[in-house]
């Protein structure tokens, strides 16, 4: 173990408690975090835990996420699953529909923590129709719009949280002639242009699917949506745009742009940005330095407002898995808890910060937390990291609806049907409703209707 692992050790053993087990028990944990580095923290928490709790032994395996679903169908039927999984909410609701994951461990996790200290978004992503918890939430990353705030309060612009509001700001702030942008939408056919459409359909209630599973992708709502993405679209940067535009906005030349939280340290630091600034692509613009100023002068905006409020992100929670053994049952659960306790929880955030954010509220305010490895948190402050972690209150996907997940949306998504809805209107031209017929047609195809 490292000297830095070695301290951190013995900072966790310092400000947890002791809660003895008097049974020994096992928790197999396994972990969508392979990165070795990120293991070796993992680890730590483990033998932290095992050193508080006599006779437990926690084994922590790491999975691939993308072969997680797989390894977890030959684990139950070899009759050998782990007593602990962290992964995404698409396997986790996934999981729980096969009735394999300890829901009553769930509700006495959240009991024991307090139901009003999760995000509810987040809590209810992860909730069975009948109200049971398929998993409880652990980290996650969020998206919304950032954008400058001096540069609002210069023209007396509302935050651009309502469908009014961004589409004010965007015209306010375009001025093409000098090269500046008034907003970032995603045009190219990819997964950035799925992302900030989602929100977008999202926040005017559009769906994919309804409770029973009917495909209702082609409604008024989704056709008021594309025309008012392709209205917003009008001030993007020419041509088909993608994330990597994002560098406009470093480079002070855009008002505000869709991103999730991974852009926080490009934001605050000279070195992570440095490859906006002086990327080939956008060797036209102005300046090329880092303004230090620009994370004081940065807001974000993670909810937005139509006819109901919406996020979009993506979140990993903690399942427990249905034992035989009431010893080992024991331990996970008091594992778990460790695993929230905020000396243990912010040592795992840490490992990414900016991509895994707090499912519980007070976290993020939390001085240890602010105090991540890259000195990015405490550049934000407390309050702007409250109002990021905020969007979890209200995040929403289109693949799962009222506590049911329908894998269809995710061979959707990996066919591109909607970026290339998205383009065919933007780009090409095409007129909304037919580019939304043809999408319907699509997508009724890969479902096998």
């Amino acid at each position: 173990m490292n000297k830095s692992l070695t301290t951190a050790h013995s900072v966790l053993l310092s400000g947890l408690l002791m809660s003895p087990l008097s049974n020994a028990a096992t928790v197999e944990f396994w972990t969508a975090q392979t990165q070795s580095d990120r293991l070796q923290t993992i680890e730590l928490l483990a033998s932290t835990f095992e050193a508080l709790n006599d006779g437990v032994t926690v084994k922590v395996v790491g999975v691939d996420e993308n072969e997680m679903a797989t390894q977890m169908a030959a684990a139950v039927a070899a009759g050998t699953t782990p007593q602990l999984i962290e992964v995404n909410s698409e396997i986790i609701m996934a999981l729980g529909e096969e009735g394999i994951v300890d829901t009553q461990t769930h509700q006495g996790v959240v009991g024991d923590i307090g139901k009003s200290r999760f995000h509810t978004g987040a809590l209810t992503t992860l909730t069975s129709p009948e109200g049971q918890y398929y998993g409880l939430p652990y980290h996650g990353w969020i998206q919304g719009i950032w954008y400058r705030k001096d540069w609002f309060d210069e023209k007396g612009l509302a935050a651009p949280n309502t469908w009014e509001n961004i589409e004010t700001a965007a015209k306010a702030l375009t001025d093409k002639a000098n090269n500046q942008y008034g907003i970032l939408v995603g045009t190219k056919q990819d997964s950035y242009t799925e992302q900030v459409f989602t929100q977008l359909a999202l926040s005017n209630d559009a769906a994919e699917f309804d409770a029973k599973g009917n495909l209702v992708f082609n409604s008024p709502a989704t056709l008021e949506t594309i025309q008012y993405y392709k209205k917003l679209a009008q001030y993007n940067p020419p041509g088909p745009q993608n994330w990597r535009a994002r560098d406009y906005y470093l480079q002070g030349k855009m008002g505000m742009f869709f991103y999730s939280t991974y852009i926080m340290d490009d934001l605050a630091l000279a070195e992570v940005a440095k490859g906006s600034l002086s990327s080939e692509n956008f060797k036209e613009l102005s300046g090329g330095t880092f303004d230090p100023e620009l994370v004081k002068n940065t807001a974000f905006a993670p909810i937005i407002s139509h006819k109901s409020a919406a996020s979009y992100g993506t979140l990993s929670g903690l399942v427990a898995l249905k034992t035989n053994s009431a010893a080992d049952t024991k331990a996970t659960k008091d594992f778990i808890e460790f695993m929230y306790d905020p000396a243990s929880y912010i040592t795992f955030l840490h490992m990414a910060p900016g991509g895994m954010n707090p499912m519980l509220k007070g976290i993020a305010e939390d001085p240890a937390y602010l105090d991540d490895p890259n000195g990015v948190f405490n550049l934000y402050g407390a309050d702007k990291m409250k109002q990021i972690v905020s969007g979890f209150d209200d995040i929403r996907s289109f693949s799962v609806v009222k506590g049911k997940t329908f894998p269809a949306s995710g061979a959707i998504f990996a066919k591109s049907v909607i970026p290339r809805m998205i383009y065919d209107v933007t780009i090409e031209g095409q007129d909304p409703q037919a580019a939304l017929d043809s999408a319907e047609a699509e997508m009724k195809t890969i479902m096998g209707e």
